[in-house]
């Protein structure tokens, strides 16, 4: 629903501009990324879990939706052998959100608007080093 609902709080922009702002970041900063959305958490449990057995370097998760109340999906994240940031376009505290997924991360980016995507980014590429 990016793009259509909420836009007073997460802006116009719609996932396949998202997309291709955060493969611009990607490409800026010399790094690949596989994007995955879903509304399923078994489906994120499982891309996780895939991501895990890959060897990849790191992922960022904007769980939106899933921020509370998915104790499953916070296993997944703590499980993983790599880091995982998670990531809020708007800051998530001032509508009275306490994110439970980030309890399980490495670090939380909110506020910044897509602009977080790069500094997540970056915050990965830190943590490999």
């Amino acid at each position: 629903m990016r793009g259509k609902a909420q836009v007073e709080t997460f802006g116009s922009m719609t996932l396949p501009e998202y997309d291709a702002a955060i493969r611009g970041f990607a490409d800026e900063l010399g790094v690949q990324v596989a994007i995955f959305h879903s509304n399923l958490e078994g489906e994120v449990i499982n891309r996780l879990y895939q991501g895990h057995d890959a060897g990849i370097d790191g992922a960022i998760i904007n769980p939106a939706g899933f921020t509370v109340g998915y104790p499953a999906l916070c296993a997944a994240i703590s499980q993983v052998n790599y880091p995982v940031y998670e990531l809020h376009i708007s800051n998530p505290a001032l509508r009275g959100r306490i994110s439970e997924v980030g309890m399980a991360t490495k670090g939380v980016i909110s506020g910044f608007g897509i602009h977080g995507y790069r500094l997540a980014l970056k915050g990965l590429m830190i943590a490999k080093e």
